[in-house]
This record gives structure tokens, sequence and C-alpha cells, in this order.
């Protein structure tokens, strides 16, 4: 349009008479009160130009300092208020207006919206595409060319300071919706480089831009004229908003910017192509542009670029975020809420400075037409542009800390609707479980979530299609004796093939991993045969509230099962694979039930699954001897007794030492001497992780027996438990005697002992091998010592605790006692 380019041809303009601010408008300052009177502004304010040597001179006919204070306005012309080399809406005392409310009266006085909301955002695309590409080219490694210019002399969207983020992105939160897979996130993505800009290019054929291109031109065309023909900065702000009254509040900083956008874009493209473009270089002529752009790459024009693209910056993330309040989803958030009006407040406002401040930046690029080598910058005109930028961020810091307020509000809401829709999720039957398992992660289309352990390799969730996955959930804090136990159950390769485990890491929510967590997870993956989570990031948040508030996740694994469908079939089916190993698939109560039924309490249930030698020493009809506790002086009489009964009756025994729950250094330390004695077998060669298995599949095995409905008084396999966990808590040991399979006894250690050690008293009783373990049960049935004190400690996590406990000893109840204890040993 001609109208952008004519600009008045005289280089003495008289000085426009200044008008006075609105009423009820006080000395505009900063916010915080300070001032943005140039201290140089008395001595700048009208000078006078001489163009034959171009420097300033005085003009003596110009009013005092203190007479300024009754002229509250100054023009926007370029060539107001000074000759043909002036500055841009020069110095106004203080311009900030301490009153607030009396100016933002004024600027609701222009709003009355009578269209309807538009999505502005493809027009503010095609906006900071511009800014990226229309730069000032003084550095020698700046490219020239529209088409190529990736690299700039000033890095508007690219500085790491002021990094520009499309759907607001002005603080380090991470969006959980942005990440959740079949929601529409309520921002954009960003199409900053300019591959994606042109990709997208869709944006540009939208109706928006074809309804809005009116009023932009039109605006653009008012912008160059009022900067030419001088005029009030404030008032021609106003002027510019009452001419879009009929818009919303985001509608009218885009239609504003894109006007801008307009003429910076036609600015530099001419400059850009001035060198090589015949038609660029006649307009440029005209304008009398390259010997003024020729000395663009440094000294004070290059500052008072730097401040343009500075201030322009700050522009763009004001429009950002007033976009992103009219996109905030009302589902989650309601438009009165008091974190949106305290936000919205200042939205009108953000409006008014952020077009003053384009008005500002258009100022600063007309005033170089027609200049040649007398473009003179001025400080007040530098400190203006400096100020607006100030007054902006001060604004956008408050937009987007009520920004950062409402995200966690609708975050939170976001979550709770994720979590109740997962809940829903896994109680629903589907076709098969990829449903399922995809919810458990977040991931990209093309990332490969598991890691498999076996082959060092990614892989996709397919490979877990319609199969049973057994889901290990722990933190990091994943015991080495667990990890080792489950890689001997997981090599149990008979049933393997209908079901796989999957490590899900559990981490604190928001944590961000240190170094050792990371190496700690690392090692842990690498060391487990079955599928992982490739990072503990890729874990659902929502499945990790569902672990922790559903299953009751604390601290101790859990082995959480999902059928072929993605249902929950047991919440927890480690007891189950501690008692009974592959042999427990499909880990159903169904099949739970099943086994109990088909299990007696005997030699097998106790210890068959945790040594192979128990299984041939039953085949064998030997005698086995199952014995523990940590007094290595008890322990080397109780074996050489046993070993004399047993030859004196002319009886193999197998004896074998099971340590005590909670193994320390006592424990150890009888390891040792019953090696080197000889003394009876003992679990090799990681003994304490099979001492762990034994007495935790006595734990898993009351668990079990509690979650299908059983009791001690009703039942024979958790009364035997309740025996053993007693002997275990005794200061002595204890002992359980079976032959084969079938017959078994057990004692105290207090009781075994003198029994054994007395066997010449009824060894003649056992005529037959077969009838050791009778006579031995019936002497200690019928062995009653003086005295006795019996404890039982149940583990914490043992689930069920009985009401009341009868002494295994004479039969009276226990009493009941709350027991802390701290072993160092």
């Amino acid at each position: 349009m001609a109208g952008r380019d004519t600009m008045p041809t005289t280089t003495k303009n008289p000085l426009l008479a200044g008008e006075k601010l609105p009423q009820g408008a006080k000395t505009p300052t900063l916010s915080g009160g300070a001032s943005t009177q140039n201290p140089l502004d008395h001595r700048m304010h009208n000078p006078v130009i001489d163009h034959r040597v171009h420097t300033p001179m005085a003009d003596h006919s110009v009013r005092p300092s203190h007479e300024l204070d009754h002229v509250s306005t100054k023009p926007l012309s370029l060539r107001s208020g000074m000759t043909a080399r002036g500055h841009p809406m020069s110095g106004e005392r203080g311009f900030f207006s301490s009153d607030e409310s009396a100016l933002n009266k004024q600027i609701q006085a222009t709003h009355a919206p009578d269209m309807e909301d538009m999505n502005v955002r493809p027009i503010l695309i095609i906006i900071e595409d511009i800014l990226r590409l229309a730069q000032p080219s003084g550095d020698a490694h700046t490219t020239t060319t529209p088409t190529t210019a990736t690299t700039h002399a000033y890095p508007l969207l690219d500085k790491p300071a002021d990094k520009v983020s499309h759907g607001g992105a002005y603080h380090d939160e991470k969006s959980y919706q942005a990440n959740y897979r079949d929601e529409k996130p309520y921002h954009q993505p960003s199409y900053r480089d300019e591959k994606a800009y042109h990709n997208n290019i869709s944006y540009l054929d939208t109706e928006i831009v074809k309804v809005l291109a009116y009023p932009i031109n039109r605006v653009s065309c008012e912008i160059v004229c009022k900067s030419a023909g001088g005029g009030e900065s404030h008032q021609v702000t106003m002027d510019l908003l009452k001419s879009l009254t009929s818009y919303t509040w985001d509608a009218k900083i885009v239609i504003a910017f894109a006007a801008f956008a307009i003429n910076y874009g036609e600015f530099w493209l001419v400059e850009h192509l001035h060198t090589k473009n015949p038609l660029a270089k006649n307009i440029a002529t005209l304008k009398d542009l390259p010997d003024t752009l020729a000395v663009a790459g440094g000294g004070e024009l290059r500052k008072q670029f730097d401040a343009v693209i500075d201030l322009l910056t700050e522009i763009l993330k004001v429009t950002h975020c007033i976009i992103e309040f009219k996109e905030l989803p009302p589902l989650y958030i309601s438009t009165q809420s008091p974190e949106i009006t305290a936000a919205t407040a200042h939205i009108p406002s953000a409006v008014y400075w952020s077009i003053r401040g384009l008005l500002v930046c258009a100022a600063t690029l007309l005033n170089l037409i027609g200049g040649g080598h007398e473009y003179i910058t001025s400080t007040s005109a530098s400190w203006e542009i400096l100020n607006l930028a100030h007054k902006l961020k001060v604004i956008l810091d408050h937009l987007q800390n009520q920004m950062k307020i409402c995200k966690e509000i609708i975050e939170r809401k976001k979550f709770e609707d994720a979590y109740i829709k997962f809940k829903r999720l896994l109680e629903t039957a589907h076709i098969d479980n990829m449903r399922v398992l995809t919810e458990l992660f977040r991931f990209k289309e093309d990332q490969r979530p598991l890691y498999d352990g076996s082959r060092r390799t990614n892989e996709q969730l397919t490979v877990l299609k319609m199969k049973y996955v057994l889901l290990l959930i722990s933190d990091l804090e994943l015991p080495p004796e667990e990890l080792h136990v489950l890689h001997i159950i997981h090599n149990e390769r008979s049933v393997r093939h209908d079901y796989d485990v999957l490590w899900l890491p559990i981490m604190a929510p928001g944590n961000v991993m240190t170094a050792f967590e990371e190496k700690k997870f690392y090692d842990l993956r690498n060391s487990m045969p079955w599928y992982s989570a490739d990072h503990p990031s890729l874990v659902n948040p929502v499945a990790i509230r569902y672990a922790r508030e559903e299953l009751k996740f604390t601290h101790r694994p859990m082995l959480v099962v999902l059928d072929p469908h993605g249902k929950l079939s047991n919440h927890d089916a480690l007891p189950m694979m501690w008692i009974w190993g592959a042999k427990a698939f499909p880990f159903t109560k169904d099949w739970e039930r099943k086994l109990w039924e088909e299990s007696d309490w005997n030699i097998e249930l106790l210890a068959d699954h945790i040594d192979p030698r128990i299984q041939e020493w039953i085949n064998g009809n030997k005698v086995i001897c199952l014995y523990g506790g940590d007094d290595i002086v008890w322990i080397r009489s109780f074996t050489t007794a046993a070993r004399a009964a047993a030859r004196t009756v002319g009886v193999t025994l197998e004896m074998l030492y099971v340590g005590k729950r909670n193994p320390r250094e006592k424990v150890r330390q009888c390891h040792e001497a019953i090696t080197r004695d000889n003394l009876s077998h003992i679990f090799a060669p990681e003994y304490y992780d099979y001492v762990w298995y034994f007495w935790e599949r006595l734990a898993s095995m009351w668990n079990s027996k509690k979650q299908i409905g059983r009791t001690v008084d009703d039942d024979v396999i958790m009364k035997g438990i309740l025996d053993l966990l007693t002997y275990d808590s005794s200061e002595k040991g204890w002992a359980v005697f079976s032959r084969g399979n079938v017959e078994i006894t057990m004692g105290m250690g207090e009781k075994v002992l003198p029994v054994v050690e007395r066997y010449a008293d009824w060894a003649y009783e056992v005529d037959h091998p077969d009838k050791f373990v009778p006579v031995l049960d019936k002497h200690l049935s019928g062995f009653h010592p003086e005295h006795h004190c019996h404890r039982l400690i149940l583990p914490g996590q043992a689930g069920y605790i009985p009401e009341t406990v009868t002494c295994t000893e004479c039969g009276k109840t226990m009493d009941k006692y709350v027991m802390y204890r701290c072993c160092t040993d």
C-alpha cells in the first residue's frame, strides 16, 4: 500500500503542540514508583539538527525542564519535537501511569466485543515467523536471503534467556496432559524452525487469516500514517483500541501485532534483498536506506535494534500468554474462578502497553527512512523502549504466575480424571491387554518403552500382547535376595512361555533422578532377565498412584498379575510365587485354593522349593532334619546328639541348617562354624538368599492362607507356621524331623535337645528306621521343661494377626505385647 511508504519530505518539521493526559490520569511512572524521566531529557527534548555537520545543537527557545511538568504528552511522529533525525515517542516524563485504575477505565471503555470468539494462533504463528526471518543483517555471519535466513544477528526466538514458547511454557513445569496420548492438549505445538513452519503451511490456509486480513492491513496503514503524521502516543494507542472495539482482547493484540509485522517484514525484506534484487534496490534507494543500514552492524544504531527486538520479544511473550488464558479448558477451570479473574483483570492493560510498544518499534523503523547517513539516536528514545520492555516484563511476570496457578489447578483436575479413567480401564473387560499396557506408560509413538533384559534390546509393547503379564512393582531398593530367587523361579521354563515378567520401577512423582539413582536403576535393569520399563520416567503417574492407593504399595515389592485381556487377576502374586514357583501359574485365587487343597503340612511344603537335595532325600526315604537358631553352642550340642542317636538306631539322617528370620552376623558365623566343623548341610553357595527365602515362604504361606479365609483354629498348616515362628523368636534353636514326606514332628530347642541327648532311653523303641520320627514325636510330646518362656514375633507385613494365640508348650493363651526391637549384631 502506498500509504506505508509515504513520509514527509521536509527535514524541519515544527513541534506539535502537546496534548494533555486524559482527565484523572497522573504523571505516569514505572511500576514500583520509579519515574521514567531521563535525566538527559531537558537537554534533548527539542534539539535542532544542523544538517550540514549532522550535529544536534541546543534550541535556546526550549522551555526549562521544570516547565515540562505542564506538558504531559509528546508526539508520536519521528519528526515531531525535533528535525529530521528525531527519536520516536520521545521522553515523556514518566510515561507509565501510576493511576492504573484511571487508565484501565479508559481502556475498558474502548472494549465492546460483538464478534464470536476466534482462534488467532495461526496468525500469531505467521507473526512469529516474520519476526524470526526479518532480522537486521549487520553481522558478517547473517544470511540475508529470506529463504535461508536461519541464523540472525538478533536471534529473537533463539535467545536462551528469552526463549518464546508456544503454549505459554514460560516456566520449567511439564504439563502432564501434554504427554497423555489420548487427550488433546489445550495448547498448540511450536513451529519454531523454518522446516516445521512450511510443513504446517496449512495454518496459512485457515479461514481466520482471510477473515482478519482486511482489519490487519487497515491497522497497518493507520500505524504508518499516525507515526508519520505525528500524534501523542497514548492517544494513538487509544485510537487503535477504539478501531478494534468489537474484537476480543487476544484478537486486538494479534491484529495490531500482525499489522506491525507487515511493516516490519517489508522493511527488512527490502534491506535483505536490496543488494541482489533490482526491485528491492530501487525501493531502498527511494527510501534512502542503503547508506543508513550500512552502518547498522555496530554502535548506537545496533543497540537501538537490540532494544527494539527485546521489546518485541516481551510483546510476543505477553501475546502468547494472553491467548493461552483464553485457551484454558473451561471443563477444568471456570472463567469466573478467582485465579482466572486475577489474571484477566490485567489483560486489558497488557494489550494497551503491548500496542503502545508496537508503535514505538514502528516509529523507530520509520525514522530510518529518508535519512541516509543522518540517523542519530537519542538517549530518551532508547530509555523509552527499555522502560516499555520493563513494564511489559512486570505485567508478564504477573500473568505467568497466575498461569502457573491455573495450570496447577487444571493439571490436578486432569490428573484426577485420568486416574478415574485408569481405574475404570482396569475394571473393564477388553479384547486384549494392549490398551491397559499402553496406559501404564507415557511414551512417543516411535519410542520402544520396554527393555528386554535377556536380549539387551528395546521392544514395543506388542511383545506382551495376549500374554499373562506379571508386573513386578518396586522402588530402586529391590532386595538382592528377592531378585536372586526371582531369577531362579524365572528360569523354570516348563510353563514360562505363558507369561512374562515386567518390572515397573516406582519413583516419587515429580522427583528428578540423581546420577546415583540413574546408575542404580540401570544396574538393576541390566541384571534382570525379564522385561523392564526402559526408564522410570516412562511409567505413567496414574499407574504409580494406583499402585500406592489401590494396591497399597509402600516399599515391599509386589507382583501384580494382568491376564491376557488386561484384567487384574491377582493384586499380589509374590506369595504364590514364593510358595509354588512357576506351578502357581496362572496365579488366580481359584488356582491358589486348588494348590492349597493339594498341600499337606510336611517337609516337602516347608523346603522342597528351596533346596533340590530335599527331594532326593525324600525319594531315598531318609530322615530329614531342618534346624535353626543362632546359638552356636546349642547347634554343636544338638547336631552331635542327633547324629549319635541316628547312628545308634541305624537311621540315615540328613540335617540342614536354615538359620533365623532376618539373618545377621551371628547366622553368618554359625554358617562358617557348621561348614568348618562339618556339623551338617547348609545352603550353598548364596546361603543368605536361601535362608531369607525359607522364612519368606513361611510368611507368604501365612498371608496366602489368610487371603483365602483360613485361620489358626481350623488350619493345620497355619498352626505349624505359627509354631515355627514361635520357635524362631526364642533365644535357643529349634528342629523339625521328618521321614521322607510322611511323618513330621518338631520342638523348641530347650525341649528337643534334652530328648535327643537321652536317646539311650528310647532308642530300643526304634526297631525299624520308619519308627524313628513317631517315637521321637512321642517323647517330645511327653517332655515338659520345668520352666518355659515362649515368644511369638509375627512379621509386620504378615497381614493376618490373630487376636489370641495359644502356647505351643502348655496350651495357655499367650499374653499380647507391642515390641520394638533393634539388633546390631
